[in-house]
């Protein structure tokens, strides 16, 4: 190595330093005290071998610091799971269900787990490559009051949310400001990132117009929404924006949003590209399929997954609750493919404990 390539290399370690926030004078200082005390029994050369040392020592702290940039800390990409859902109603609660036309996507691990595990919602999130989702208006008002303003003491209680002329109607009450009702219409489209941004058009507190959103909200509410304290939820002048992985229960969904419909009461959003069309379905009815890497369900852990739920009633959606999918498999039955594959058959969650049948009266006995 030259003098040329030496300086060269010394510069890069210093700059990389410089991103760890790193005092070079004071790092310098500890090396020389460090290489001094290594070499002094041995008569070594300490102009010859210092420079040769800092830069041993400058590479590696360089080297290491490129790995971190750009190894993500949180991705388990390898362990994430392949899935195709299609026709399932989803319960991520007893409160809150969302209609799957079609998905596709993969169960990323999340903390500690190595695999995505059925009986642990916070073990995996749903990541959506690209998909149809729709919720209708009295789940999105249920994950509002449920979750998002869900603290004790929250400023806006007893929200509610109806579609009119494609447009959103939400009502609530200022509970901070001595139960004040309220009410703000406006239209949901995508952001840039892909979240849902509700633009308020008209603003009214007690009926009477107010002139903007944070004028309405105040600065309780205000300050905590722009903060970021109110999870999922974020302000933009007039405008609201909500993050669907934080603002649903789990498991959490990851995805961008890139474009939003309403039709009836429901609320229709398209994720992936701006040309996202289903792909090739893996059989026909509805179900939910599982493949690659790990997957544990009930006592059950599965190497190379191969798990497909299939609705035993294909006349409606599959109707599926996570909490429940015990109960939904024992109502079922199971079949095995000759390359070790499951094909599980289930019941319907809304069929499980059907309503009892009303006495028959005595006439029509």
């Amino acid at each position: 190595m030259d003098g040329k390539e030496r300086s060269l290399d010394s510069a890069g370690g210093v700059r990389a330093l410089d991103v760890l926030g790193i005092r070079w004078g004071f790092l310098k200082g500890q090396i020389l005290s460090f290489v001094k005390s290594l070499v002094s029994p041995f008569h070594i050369s300490l102009p010859l071998l210092i420079p040769q040392t800092l830069i041993i020592l400058l590479c590696t702290a360089a080297s290491e610091i490129v790995a971190s940039q750009n190894t993500p800390t949180n991705d388990k990409q390898e362990g994430a799971v392949q899935t195709q859902m299609r026709n399932v109603t989803y319960h991520f609660s007893d409160t809150v269900v969302v209609e799957i036309k079609w998905l596709n996507g993969e169960l990323v691990p999340l903390g500690k787990n190595e695999f995505p595990v059925f009986d642990d919602k916070d073990s995996f999130n749903l990541r959506i490559s690209t998909g149809e989702i729709s919720i209708d208006s009295s789940n999105l008002a249920n994950v509002l009051n449920s979750y998002v303003f869900a603290r004790p003491h929250s400023p806006l209680t007893g929200l509610s949310i109806i579609v009119e002329k494609g447009h959103l109607k939400v009502k609530g009450k200022l509970h901070d400001k001595g139960d004040i009702p309220f009410e703000t219409e406006g239209i949901l489209t995508p952001t840039a990132d892909g979240k849902l941004r509700l633009h308020s058009e008209k603003i009214k507190a007690m009926h009477v117009p107010v002139k903007g959103l944070m004028d309405l909200f105040g600065i309780d509410l205000g300050g905590l929404i722009k903060e970021g304290k109110v999870p999922g939820v974020r302000a933009e002048e007039d405008d609201l924006i909500l993050d669907l992985e934080q603002i649903l229960p789990p498991p959490h969904i990851e995805g961008k949003v890139v474009s939003v419909r309403i039709d009836g009461d429901n609320i229709i959003q398209i994720f992936g590209g701006s040309d996202a069309k289903p792909v090739k379905n893996i059989r026909a009815g509805n179900y939910m399929a599982y493949k690659k890497n790990r997957l544990r369900f009930n006592k059950l852990l599965m190497n190379d997954a191969d798990l497909i739920l299939i609705d035993m009633d294909p006349s409606d959606p599959l109707d599926f609750y996570l909490e429940h999918y015990k109960e939904q498999l024992s109502a079922g039955y199971t079949k095995t493919t000759l390359d070790s594959g499951l094909r599980v058959f289930i019941k319907d969650f809304n069929k499980l404990h059907a309503a009892k049948a009303s006495p028959v009266s005595d006439k029509a006995k």
